[in-house]
Formats: C-alpha cells, structure tokens, sequence
C-alpha cells in the first residue's frame, strides 16, 4: 500500500489537473448553456411534447458527439499524448499506401484546421454577447440600448485581445475555481428548477426525440441546426489532451456533463412553468434569487471571458502547428511563458481574430443573429473527426471501432447538413472567414513545391566533384559555416552559388537539415555521414509543436560557427497566384530570423526565381 503522504500529494495533483481541465478545456462548450434553449425557443413553441424532444436531442447529441466522438473514440487514437486534426492526419497518413489517397486526406486536414479557425472567430463573438445580455434582465436596466451592449461587448472583446501579448501564465491557474463555481451555479440554478417539474427528467429517454422528429417532420432537422450549440467546444478535449492529459479531461468531463445535462433539465423545466421571453437561463436564475443575480451574471462573463481565451490560446496552437508542418507560412512568434512550452503569442492570428470577432459583433449585433452563423463549422469539423477515425480503425482492423465511427460520422453529418440550410441566413460568414486560411494554406504549400522545382537544386552526387576541386585549389576561410537544406541529396541552388560563383569555402561547412516529425514534441540532433572533406550533414529532428531553440541545439552538438548562409529567394511571375504566394513570403519573416539566429552571423543569398 502507498503511504498516506503519498496518496495525499496523488490526491492533491489529481484534483489539480481537474481544476485545470475545467479552466482550459471546457470554457466553450460551458457556456454554451447561456444560448443553446433560448435560440432553440425562438423557433419553436414551448410545448410539453417540444421542450421533452429537445432535451432529449441535447442528452444524446452531449452523449454521442462528446462522450462517444471525443471522449472515447478520439482520445484512444493520440499519439504520444497529443491529439488534434493534425494528429489524425499523422496518425493516418503511415496507414495509407496510395498517393491519391494521402493527397485527399490532406486536403481534409486542410479544410479541419481552416473551419476549427472559421468557429474560432465566432465563439468569442456569440459566448460574450450572450452574456452581456443578461445586463438587460437587472430593473432599471431593461432599455439599454443595442448599440451600448454591443459597446461592451466590444470592449471586453478588445480588452481580452490587446492582453494576449503579455501571456495568460499568471491567470491561468484561476481559470479553473472559477470554473469550478460556474458549473457547481449550472448545476444548482437546474436542480431547483427540476424540484418544481420533474417529469422533465423523462427527456434523457432517446424515444423523446424520435418522437420529436416524427411530429415535426423537416421542421425537425432546421432545429438540429440550433441544438448542435450544446456540444460546440466538445472538440477541445481532443485537441487540448496535449496539455493536460487524457486522465483528468475524461474525469473533469463526466462532472461537467451531469452539471450541463441538469442545467439543461432545469431550462426545460422553467419553460414548462411558463417562463418570460428572452434568456431562459437568466431569467431562471433571476427568478429563483434575484438578489444572486447580479453576482451570476459577472461569473458568467467571466466564464465566457474564459471560454474566449481557451479559445484563443487554441489557435495560437494550431497556427504553430501548421508553421512547423509546413503548411502555412512563419508567423512572427513571440513566447509569453519561460516554463511553459505552449504558451506563445502569435500577432498576426492575434489581430486577425480581433478583427473578426468585431466585425461579428457589429455584423450580426444579438447573440440569436450569431447563432444563424453559429455551428457550420463545428459540425464540419466532427463530420471530418468521424471520417478520419472510421479510416483509421478499418485500417487497423478494429472493425468494431470503425463501425461506431461511422455511425458517428453520419449523425455528425446530419447536424452539418441542417447548418447548411442556415447558409443564406449567416452561417457563410464562418465559410469565408474559414476561406481564408484554406486559400492561404493551398496557394502556400502548392508555391513551396512550385517554387523546389524551379530552383533546381543540384543533386548530391553532380555538386560534390566541383566542391572537392574548389575546395582543395582555393584557400579556405578558417572557421565554421552554416548552410541549411531540406535534403542534403538536393543541395539548394544558394549554396552552389555561394561555393561555385563567390569562391566562398570555409574550413569546416556543415549543411543543417530540419526536419519535422510525427510526434508533437522531442528534439533530437545528430551529424550524419561526412559528406566529403569539409563538408559535414547535421540534422535536428523536432516534433511539430515543438518550439526550437536552434542555437541551443548547435551550441549542445560543440558547434561554433563564424557566419551562417541561408537563401532567399526574388520571386517573378505574371500568374496572380504566385504573386499572392510572393505577398506571403515578404510578409512571413525569413527562415533563419523565425528562429532568432545570431544576426551579425547572417548572410543572405539572393536567388531570383521565375515562377
């Protein structure tokens, strides 16, 4: 048996990771009670017959595109701990033999990553103007204007962005009792409702909801498209596992879920009591304790403050990953946290989200006009989670696991098609916002191979009998240089004229390849075989949501080096693609400055390229 000090620090770490777990992951799909009823209600009558059939589709949509998709399924697929879309295409792509098969599931990756930024703007949007609108239930404050809500709105939007830069570090760790106390409120404002209306409880029987749809008909399927607001967020346990662990993320789950499943009851429950127009859940609240109510009302704008900087702090993530896996450009990366690895700050993703979360606001002006615009892209992206798995377990003959997928994928499906019909009514919005990092990510890795293949590198085995001739005739500069390369089988053309048309040859000239693996984190550096005399391969293997400090590294491996050559390349081309692509790379800082190499060491080596 363990000790009992032991079982006390065990005991103490587990409820840390808990109170974590509630701060990091489940801010989005823990506000989602604010709206989810009440937009619901606004197309339907709070008949017994609808409010029993819509709880029951929130029971079992929690349960199966959450507990069933994310919370078992997803998470048994990480790899080394770590989950997210791009890890699914890394997990599957080993799988796949065809290279028509590899180039599709890549191009799914491409569309994930771009509709999980396309809902990244609209949460913070929809999660903060909801809560503010609670403002109008406290007397005397009932005909505040539009206008100054959407004033409020904006500057908290404003306030929690222009903040990023400083890191969340110090405010991370009270994320979680805040948290806590928010869902414990959920949980309890439910149970008192539930006192009153029991029978609502009845709801969690699935046979509530196909009696639903068999009333209702297609009307039916238009209201999926507003239930699916319940499990948006659901896809953070998945893709924040990294952080914290499976563990705690399933176990802080299964709190959360009974704290929304009663909330979610109570809800129904006020409805059936007859309950005003407006919020259901601040009015519910406001009846049951109107002097608390002011006090819930700021836990939950700060809830959903929270919910927005999860948010936030996902897409910094995701943008990183997608640099090191070279399908989108560099960023500037500025790292807010000395400890923690995963706290960075990216400026570009930080002020396009800004302005697109001002631009929602101000478009749409009330939360149930964001609901329209709400949900498109999150079904996307678990219709797509269902594909990958249902790929993956087939693969790996785990047909049993394959067909549960599948069976998820298509119920994923029916709520991404009902948010299509929401397409003319706002839900575009989330399309061409998500236009723009898919068109950024096409032209970018299709100008990178386009641009390989126009430079011509010059193969390992035509470069190194004009290098060895050079290098035994001329004097050579005493010291070490740096030159950097994908393959050093394809020796790029900056270096042939570095070398061959500069006469430019050190004593020591070692080629750095790095290279980006399928694990999220790990560095390993290590030289490869001696090319030829003088001529050294040293190559740093780097998981994708590693951040690498490549000075550390050269320095750890006894490399002093006295100047450090990297190309860049002058692009010329009539097509307006390649333009766009030549825009990116001027805009993106170079190579060798993303990873803040030594300045007075550099020499860039200009190459002009027709494309």
């Amino acid at each position: 048996m363990k000790p009992r000090g032991m079982m006390r620090d065990s005991y103490k770490e587990e409820a840390r990771g808990l109170l974590r777990a509630l701060g990091l992951v489940f801010g989005d799909i823990g506000t989602s009670p604010i709206y989810t009823m009440t937009v619901t209600f606004l197309v339907l009558k709070p008949t017994v017959e609808n409010v029993l059939g819509v709880l029951s589709l929130i029971t079992w949509t929690m349960t199966i595109l959450v507990s069933v998709e994310y919370a078992w399924l997803a998470m048994s697929l990480a790899y080394r701990g770590e989950g997210g879309t791009i890890v699914l295409r890394n997990v599957l792509l080993p799988l796949l033999r065809k290279e028509g098969s590899i180039v599709f599931f890549s191009i799914l990756t491409f569309i994930g990553v771009s509709l999980l930024i396309g809902d990244g703007v609209i949460t913070p949007a929809i999660s903060i103007l909801s809560a503010v609108e609670g403002i109008l239930i406290i007397p005397g404050l009932e005909q505040l204007s539009r206008d100054n809500l959407l004033a409020i709105a904006g500057a908290i939007a404003i306030t929690l962005f222009f903040f990023q830069k400083r890191g969340t570090e110090k405010v991370a760790d009270t994320f979680g009792p805040i948290m806590l106390v928010w869902f414990i409120s959920l949980a309890l404002t439910g149970l008192i409702s539930i006192f009153h209306v029991p029978q609502v409880v009845h709801a969690v029987n699935p046979l509530f909801a196909i009696r639903f749809f068999k009333e209702n008909g297609l009307s039916a399927t238009f209201v999926l498209s507003e239930i699916i607001l319940c499990a948006t967020g659901g896809e953070a346990l998945y893709a924040d596992m990294g952080h914290l662990g499976k563990r705690p993320i399933v176990r802080a789950w299964w709190f959360v879920f009974l704290c929304l499943l009663l909330n979610y009851l109570g809800q129904g429950a006020r409805l059936l009591q007859g309950g005003p127009s407006g919020n259901i859940l601040f009015s519910m609240v406001f009846f049951q304790a109107p002097v608390l109510y002011v006090p819930f009302l700021i836990l939950s704008i700060l809830a959903t403050v929270i919910a927005s900087q999860a948010i936030i702090s996902a897409m910094f993530s995701l943008v990183y990953q997608g640099m090191n896996t070279r399908i989108l450009p560099l960023f500037r990366v500025h790292y807010t946290s000395k400890r923690l690895r995963s706290q960075i700050y990216i400026g570009f993703v930080n002020w396009f989200l800004l302005l697109c979360v001002l631009l929602m606001l101000f478009r749409f002006k009330e939360s149930k006009n964001l609901a329209a615009a709400y949900g498109l892209a999150v079904t996307g992206v678990m219709t797509l989670t269902g594909v990958f798995m249902t790929t993956i377990f087939y693969l790996k003959r785990a047909y049993m696991r394959s067909l549960i997928s599948f069976l998820v994928a298509i119920y994923a499906f029916l709520f991404f098609f009902s948010n299509m019909l929401k397409i003319p009514h706002g839900a575009y919005w989330s399309l061409l916002i998500a236009a723009i990092p898919f068109s950024i990510i096409l032209v970018y890795t299709g100008g990178q191979r386009k641009l390989y293949r126009s430079i011509r590198p010059l193969r390992l085995e035509v470069f190194l009998p004009s290098y060895l001739e050079l290098y035994n005739s001329l004097n050579k500069i005493k010291g070490v240089a740096l030159f950097f390369a994908r393959d050093t089988r394809r020796i790029p053309a900056y270096i042939v004229h570095t070398m061959f048309n500069n006469n430019i040859i050190y004593e020591q000239n070692i080629i750095v390849t790095i290279k980006t693996t399928e694990r999220p984190f790990g560095v390993k550096a290590y030289f490869a075989q001696d090319l030829a005399p003088g001529l050294r391969s040293f190559v740093i293997e780097m998981g994708y949501m590693e951040i690498l400090d490549i000075e550390r590294v050269l320095r750890e491996a006894g490399i002093e080096e006295k100047a450090i050559f990297y190309g860049q390349e002058e692009i010329t081309s009539r097509n307006i693609i390649w333009k766009f692509f030549y825009l990116l790379k001027r805009l993106s800082p170079p190579f060798i400055q993303f990873y803040q190499l030594p300045a007075n060491k550099l020499h860039g080596v200009i190459t002009r390229v027709e494309m």
